[in-house]
C-alpha cells in the first residue's frame, strides 16, 4: 500500500484562497453526459472546488481527500458529503456512483488501486469518470517569462516526479477506460499581482524548496513579477484545461 504524499495540508488555507476556480461549463457538460444525476464523487477533493460545482447538478456529491486539513477548509454545501479518505479506499457503497471526477489530483493516486476502486463504486450499469488538470499559468509577455524561469529553472529540482503528468496534460498516465471526445475548457480569472504571488505559494515545489533550503523562493520572484506586471491593477489570467473522460463498467 502506498503512503499518502501530503504536499498541501500545510497550505490548506492558502490553497482555498489562492487556487483558481474551474469553469462552471465543465460541470454542466459532465452532468449532461452522466447516465443519471443521483450521486457524484470528487476524488482528491482538496477544499471542494470541484465538489461545489457538481452540487447543483447531482442529488448527492461525495468528496474525499486524505488530508484532514483540506477537508476542514472545504467549502460547505448542503448536498456535499466531505470525508477524510484516500481516493483508493473511499468507503463508499458498491455500485453507487454515476459520475466521478478527479480535479488536479489523479497524478497523485496509486493508479492500479484507484481504478479498481473506481470500478467498484461506479454503478454496474455504467458511469463516467473525468480527470482534469491545468498546467502553467498564462498572462503573456514579461510576466510569463518570469513565471517560466521560476517554474522551469529555480524550482526544476523541487517538483515531485508526478508533476510530469501535469506537464503532459495527463497523456503520460494510464487511463484504462474507453475515452470520449470532450470540448475545450480553460480556467479564466481576473487577478492582481498580489493574488498571483499568493497562488505561487501554493505550489508543491515551493513547499519542497522551503523545506530543503530553509529559505523562501517567493519574495525574489515577487519583486520580478511586480516589475514585469505593467500598467493596470488587474489582468486576465488563464490556464488551459487538459481533460480525459471515459466510460466505466
Amino acid at each position: 500500500m502506498s503512503s499518502f504524499k501530503d504536499h498541501f495540508s500545510a497550505t490548506a488555507d492558502q490553497y482555498r484562497v489562492f487556487r483558481p476556480t474551474y469553469p462552471a461549463a465543465l460541470f454542466e457538460w459532465l452532468a449532461r453526459i452522466a447516465p443519471a444525476r443521483e450521486t457524484a464523487l470528487d476524488c482528491g477533493c482538496g477544499n471542494g472546488q470541484a465538489a461545489v460545482l457538481l452540487a447543483p447538478h447531482f442529488k448527492t456529491v461525495f468528496a474525499v481527500d486524505p488530508s484532514r486539513e483540506q477537508i476542514l477548509n472545504a467549502m460547505p454545501r448542503d448536498n456535499v458529503d466531505y470525508r477524510v479518505a484516500p481516493a483508493e479506499v473511499t468507503g463508499l457503497a458498491d455500485g453507487s456512483i454515476d459520475l466521478a471526477v478527479a480535479g488536479q489530483a489523479l497524478h497523485w493516486f496509486d493508479f492500479e488501486r484507484f481504478y479498481a476502486e473506481l470500478r467498484r463504486v461506479t454503478r454496474p450499469t455504467g458511469g463516467i469518470f473525468a480527470a482534469f488538470t491545468y498546467g502553467l499559468i498564462q498572462l503573456g509577455g514579461a510576466v510569463d517569462e518570469v513565471i517560466g524561469q521560476f517554474y522551469h529553472d529555480l524550482l526544476a529540482d523541487y517538483w515531485p516526479p508526478e508533476r510530469r503528468h501535469v506537464d503532459s496534460g495527463y497523456q503520460s498516465l494510464p487511463f484504462p477506460f474507453p475515452e470520449m471526445a470532450a470540448p475545450s475548457f480553460a480556467l479564466v480569472e481576473t487577478w492582481d499581482v498580489e493574488r498571483l504571488v499568493g497562488y505561487l505559494t501554493t505550489w508543491s515545489a515551493v513547499k519542497e524548496y522551503r523545506q530543503r533550503t530553509g529559505t523562501d523562493p517567493v519574495p525574489a520572484v515577487a519583486e520580478d513579477l511586480f516589475r514585469a506586471w505593467g500598467e493596470g491593477p488587474e489582468r486576465e489570467v488563464r490556464w488551459p484545461l487538459a481533460l480525459r473522460v471515459g466510460r466505466v463498467n
